[in-house]
C-alpha cells in the first residue's frame, strides 16, 4: 500500500520561498508520475505541477517560472520548491501520485494529472501580503 507524507508547508510573507516535500512509501517511483494539487478554504483544487518520465514536468500557468518540481530517485521522494510567493498561494498543498498499477506510464503533458489518484494528508502553506 503506497503512502504518500508531506511536509514543509509554513506562513511566508510575499515574495518569499517555501520548499515543500513528498516521500512516497510502499512503491518506487523512479519514473515520477507525482504531482502537488493545492485547495483554497472555499475553492475547488487545482492543479500545481507534477513530474512523469522522471524527468519531464509540467505546471499549472499561475505557477510557471516560479515554482519547480523535481524528483529524488534516491530518497523517492518529489519536492516543490515555491519561489515569488503571492497570498493567492495560500492552500492546503497535496502530494498524488499515480497507481502502482499504471507502472511507469502516467500519460503526458497535462494528461498526467488524471493518472495522480494516491493523496497525501495536504500540508497548509499561508502566504500573507
Amino acid at each position: 500500500q503506497v503512502r504518500l507524507v508531506e511536509s514543509g508547508g509554513g506562513s511566508v510573507q510575499a515574495g518569499g520561498s517555501l520548499n515543500l516535500s513528498c516521500a512516497a512509501f510502499g512503491y518506487n517511483y523512479d519514473s515520477g508520475c507525482m504531482g502537488w494539487f493545492r485547495q483554497a478554504p472555499g475553492k475547488e483544487r487545482e492543479e500545481v505541477a507534477a513530474v512523469y518520465f522522471a524527468t519531464s514536468t509540467i505546471y499549472s500557468d499561475s505557477v510557471k517560472g516560479r515554482f519547480t518540481i523535481t524528483l529524488d530517485n534516491a530518497q523517492n521522494t518529489v519536492y516543490l520548491q515555491m519561489n515569488r510567493l503571492k497570498p493567492e498561494a495560500t492552500a492546503t498543498y497535496y502530494c498524488a501520485a499515480a497507481s502502482p498499477a499504471s507502472g511507469s506510464y502516467c500519460g503526458v503533458g497535462a494528461d498526467v494529472f488524471k493518472y495522480l489518484e494516491i493523496w497525501g494528508r495536504g500540508t497548509l502553506v499561508t502566504v500573507s501580503s
